[in-house]
């Protein structure tokens, strides 16, 4: 089977990357996301795992060869309930008096459209239930959080807005959903303020209440949160201020850097950059945020000729060839080391400090070796 193929055009323009996708092969919002987290999916022939990413007319989006099954693939849900569950209902209430063999007939047909189905039949599991040390601070207003690696900060708004409360309990878990239930009030929501990419680690903040949600989201906006990071790289980056202009697409379908005096999305992003070891090919960077774009760490090392040991979408200069990694990471090596704010009720300035996970230690050792 050859990959497909289309081309985004004007009605398009501006939309998600998800959403296209959607649209044009009648996917669910999980199935969209998984194929472009799965690298199935190319714009311009440059695979795109950003599922975000809004797209441009006259883009060519590529989809892999079998990556959609055209004929077992699932049609947007109308309803959010478990397809399992909607099917069932005939058979097991709507006519409590029918034959057994009715019955059985009636679940066996529910059971068999349940399992072609590709939504999954129950919450799926990023990573294994946190542990109780990944919760690092909490009182009534915030609770901050060592966020394990492979595990989504919070559900993008349009996911959310497709499957609404009941559906979500059918989707992979995040660290959102999970915290209401370890603080002992799962009918208290948290509230997001800034997020970490789904395979970086370390620490995160939560509201939890619209006051104390206001009060941080106004010092990330003023950048007056303190928020370093650790990161293991391929080659050493100069040490200093790195300072550009970030925008959705630097002319290769990626987020980067641009030139242009004026750029219409342009936003200015700023990284404070120390070599804190040099590793031979490698090196341990600690990172200072001055502000707080999109997968600023990975894009200004990326472009310093010193990406992420494991990155594999800011790891290129425009429409070149990845440089070569030979350090066997198998997520990008980027850790929140160190969060400090002042507390949204009292004014006192916290600040909390994670070491980095196992897996990040581990490949710092075997470069060091």
């Amino acid at each position: 089977m050859p990959p497909m193929q289309f081309i985004v055009d004007r009605r398009e323009a501006g939309q998600t990357l998800a959403s296209v996708l959607k649209k044009h092969y009648s996917l669910s919002w999980a199935q969209a996301k998984r194929l472009i987290e799965g690298r199935h999916v190319r714009i311009n022939n440059q695979i795109e795992a950003d599922i975000v990413r809004r797209v441009k007319a006259g883009k060519t989006i590529t989809i892999s060869a079998g990556a959609i099954d055209l004929k077992t693939r699932t049609k947007r849900p109308t309803s959010t309930r478990d397809p399992a569950t909607r099917e069932a209902k005939p058979g097991a209430k709507g006519n409590p008096s029918a034959a057994p063999g009715a019955r059985d007939k009636a679940a066996a047909k529910a059971n068999s459209k349940a399992t072609a189905s590709k939504e999954p039949k129950s919450p799926k599991k990023a990573v294994p239930l946190l542990d109780p040390e990944v919760l690092v601070y909490s009182d009534d207003a915030i609770v901050v959080v060592n966020k394990p690696a492979g595990l989504t900060t919070m559900r993008h708004a349009e996911e959310a807005a497709e499957f609404g409360e009941h559906g979500q309990r059918f989707l992979t878990r995040t660290l959102a959903g999970m915290l209401p239930t370890m603080l002992g009030a799962p009918s208290r929501p948290v509230y997001a303020v800034h997020r970490l990419d789904r395979d970086t680690s370390g620490l995160v903040v939560f509201a939890r209440t619209p006051e104390a949600e206001k009060h941080l989201t106004q010092q990330f906006r003023k950048h007056t949160i303190d928020r370093r990071y650790l990161a293991l790289t391929r080659g050493a980056p100069l040490a200093g201020r790195i300072e550009s202009t970030l925008v959705r697409d630097r002319g290769d379908g990626r987020r980067g850097t641009t030139r242009k005096s004026k750029a219409e999305d342009g936003k200015l992003a700023v990284t404070n950059v120390k070599v804190r070891e040099a590793l031979g090919e490698f090196a341990l960077i600690e990172c200072r945020l001055a502000t707080g774009r999109t997968h600023q760490i990975r894009i200004h090392l990326g472009e310093a000729g010193a990406p992420l040991c494991g990155e594999t979408v800011y790891d290129r200069a425009v429409n070149r060839k990845p440089l070569p990694d030979e350090s066997g990471a198998r997520r990008p090596m980027l850790h929140a080391a160190r969060l400090g704010l002042r507390h949204p009720e009292t004014g006192e300035t916290m600040t909390w400090n994670a070491p980095p996970p196992q897996d990040f230690k581990d490949l710092l050792t075997q470069l060091k070796g």
